[in-house]
């Protein structure tokens, strides 16, 4: 685990694909920098990247209000089997069977279904191709329900209808901004799939 930065009030790190954001991650940064630790937001355990994470119930009430009015602006970057669009504005009605743990899209509102939208732009193209996201929503298994049912599951991601060798879906939680203390805090990291590496 890799802590970009802490103050009294937030640490921001990475989460390493395979711990779980709302138990492991606060005890390894308890550990790291002392005090309690507040789970602000969520990633899948098979999902890394940048996450921000309370050091007081008062910062932890502020960043509960940030991410109601959408001033948490989390954006991710993810590999995809083949070519979606150059850009595009993806809204889904979205379903979550908690029996299996999956997220369906369905065709009307009922009880249960919540709207999801995200934003993305292709970064490059092929038979996999890197996009980077934008959540305007933050609903289970957004991102790779909603690339999938149009055809261009996450590479790595076999719930969502990849069939390949890897073992993760390749999504990462890339860049995080948010108004801190007076002023606009962005923290950016890249896993080394979305450099070329």
């Amino acid at each position: 685990m890799q802590i970009l930065y802490h103050d009294n009030e937030i640490a921001v790190c990475i989460k390493p694909v395979g711990l779980d954001s709302e138990k492991e991650m606060p005890e390894a940064l308890a550990k790291e920098i002392g005090g309690e630790i507040f789970t602000l937001h969520r990633l899948d355990k098979n999902v890394g990247g940048v996450m921000v994470y309370g050091r007081t119930k008062a910062s932890a009430a502020k960043f509960s209000r940030l991410i109601q009015n959408g001033e948490l602006i989390k954006e991710y970057v993810a590999l995809v089997h083949g070519c979606p669009p150059e850009k595009g504005d993806l809204e889904d009605l979205l379903w979550k069977d908690s029996s299996q743990n999956k997220v369906f899209v369905v065709k009307r509102q009922r009880a249960g279904v919540k709207k999801a939208r995200l934003e993305y732009t292709r970064l490059s193209e092929g038979e996999e191709s890197l996009v980077r996201v934008r959540l305007h929503t933050g609903r289970s298994h957004q991102i790779r329900v909603q690339f999938s049912s149009r055809g261009f599951p996450l590479v790595g991601d076999h719930k969502y209808g990849s069939r390949d060798e890897k073992t993760a879906p390749m999504l990462f939680s890339s860049c995080l901004t948010f108004p801190h203390k007076g002023e606009t805090k962005r923290f950016e990291y890249l896993p080394h799939w979305a450099l070329g590496g």
